[in-house]
């Protein structure tokens, strides 16, 4: 089945990606202010928390949710990130603003095919400037080796319980390398 992103990974692409996420590091605190500021042009923007897969400690990513249809995704256009890999363990991430049903959320892995095409022609439109530009030049690229995700909510209950599943993850390993 043809799904026009006719998909090829570029060293090129892997590079600008990994260098794009490098400044935007720098720029978290910037980025942090104007998201709780509200101030215009990150509308979508969210505060992904999940637990660290190593250490248990709570880890952040702002990332844009992207809406298609009823469903909410997040995803990583460059391969697998360290959020992804702690929510694989984890089994759930909370995003804040919360949803009305909750802030937390099991991340379902996409695999390739037509919901995966579609959320990834989502994000040339849905990522704010100039992220939109390169999403759109790098598309085949992202089509590759993006990895993204629906969010499927989980909806509480019972209240949780001091043994609940944030608490269950957290090791005596002090180190943090490997979480992030």
């Amino acid at each position: 089945m043809d799904s026009g992103l006719n998909p090829r990974r570029s060293a090129l692409w892997s590079v600008a990606w990994r260098t794009v996420y490098r400044v935007m590091r720098v720029l978290d605190p910037l980025v942090r202010s104007w998201v709780a500021n509200r101030l215009p042009g990150l509308d979508g923007v969210v505060d992904v928390r999940v637990r660290g897969r190593r250490t248990g400690r709570e880890r952040h990513a702002l990332l844009t949710l992207l809406r298609l249809g009823d469903h909410w995704y997040l995803g990583h256009p460059n391969g697998t990130a360290g959020w992804q890999r702690n929510a694989d363990a984890a089994g759930w991430l909370e995003i804040d603003p919360p949803a009305a049903h909750g802030p937390r959320f099991r991340a379902v892995r996409l695999a390739a095919g037509p919901e995966r095409d579609a959320i990834i022609r989502a994000t040339v439109v849905q990522q704010p400037f100039p992220a939109n530009l390169l999403y759109r030049l790098s598309l085949r690229h992202v089509a590759a080796i993006g990895v993204y995700h629906r969010l499927d909510p989980i909806v509480p209950c019972a209240p949780a319980s001091p043994a609940g599943p944030a608490h269950a993850i957290a090791t005596d390993d002090p180190t943090t390398e490997g979480d992030r």
